[in-house]
């Protein structure tokens, strides 16, 4: 992988992790022919929802930003886009995934932030943007990984606001 195709953040705090994901909103790469994916790896605790918090008050969310994890996932219609929030952490079976008809939701100006994606195994489509993120002290690392020419025009984009 080139440096190119990351990017690595330290996050002191939790309004940092927000302010990142507000950048990625602001740096959304134009629609694709099919939904755009973010995979949102890490331990609980490390910051997924926070970061995605920060993405849809960037686009215009107001009210609660909490995983959806006993409803798995939470549609935010923020026009242009629509942003599906789905947390797979109570994933039983990769199977499961097929239940919540993502495959209607496969279209342009639609993105799907996926926290735990590791349960939803091959049901999922593959990310354009892999972030990782750890939980270390003082601070937080988050790690950013292109993943389609889609993910690394975004990722470039970030990186013309926020050097690494």
């Amino acid at each position: 992988m080139t440096a190119a195709e990351t990017l690595s953040i330290v996050s002191d705090d939790e309004a940092f992790t927000e302010a990142i994901g507000a950048l990625l909103a602001q740096t959304l790469p134009p629609a694709v022919p099919r939904a755009l994916s973010v995979h949102l790896c890490g331990d609980l605790g490390a910051g997924k929802t926070t970061l995605v918090r920060g993405f849809l008050r960037a686009l215009g969310a107001t009210g609660a930003v909490r995983s959806p994890t006993y409803g798995l996932m939470e549609r935010y219609d923020l026009p242009p886009w629509a942003v599906l929030h789905l947390d797979l952490y109570r994933l039983r079976d990769p199977s499961e995934v097929l239940a919540l008809g993502l495959r209607d939701h496969d279209q342009p100006k639609n993105l799907w932030m996926i926290e735990w994606p590791e349960r939803g195994g091959v049901q999922l489509p593959p990310p354009d943007l892999q972030i990782e993120l750890e939980a270390r002290q003082p601070a937080h690392r988050i790690s950013l990984h292109a993943r389609s020419p889609q993910g690394l025009a975004w990722l470039t984009a970030l990186k013309l606001i926020r050097p690494s």
